[in-house]
């Protein structure tokens, strides 16, 4: 059986998961209104579905550093970071230079849970590309950030996603796509 490969990602209502300068605090910055307990509410079921996170450098960067400087919250997981640096593996952490492409295959034909796709475009872009991601779990956050990083890059041919669920939780659209 093959593993579910999801991306579970927020996103501006413009397309951008993060500021010009790779920021994110327009998601905790809405707490006030109640979106980061929004997001936290279907992280959770989304959470237990998975046992791999796979992630880009600058994202593990920002999760240790910014996000969660004092425990690294994906311990529960088997973790894989992308990087052109490799460092020193870590009981609950495989830093890896391997292609993302390359390492989704790999995993998707070993046995275990759904695998996370978390980061930005130099992991996300690869596997639309080649059609690796079965699901797309998106989550609009009601701001407009009017430039930042893009969600998705150009890339051709186009890809049809079917709509499998829509729901509002409070102020946060959430969508789910597949593939087929």
């Amino acid at each position: 059986m093959t593993r579910k490969v999801i991306l579970y990602i927020a996103t501006s209502i413009d397309g951008f998961i993060a500021d010009t300068d790779g920021g994110i605090e327009w998601l905790s910055a809405s707490e006030t209104s109640g979106l980061a307990k929004d997001i936290d509410t279907t992280y959770d079921v989304f959470y237990k579905e998975i046992d791999t996170v796979i992630m880009g450098r600058t994202t593990y960067n920002q999760v240790v550093n910014e996000l969660s400087p004092d425990f690294y919250p994906y311990e529960d997981k088997i973790n894989y970071v992308l990087t052109s640096k490799v460092g020193d593996n870590r009981a609950d952490i495989n830093f890896s230079n391997e292609s993302v492409v390359d390492l989704v295959e790999r995993l998707r034909h070993e046995p275990g849970k759904a695998i996370w796709i978390v980061g930005g475009n130099s992991v996300i872009m690869p596997l639309v590309e080649k059609n690796l991601i079965d699901e797309y779990r998106i989550a609009t956050v009601p701001v407009l950030l009017g430039s930042g990083i893009p969600l998705f890059n150009t890339f051709n041919p186009s890809l049809f996603l079917k709509l499998r669920e829509s729901r509002q939780i409070n102020t946060i659209c959430y969508h789910t796509f597949t593939l087929n």
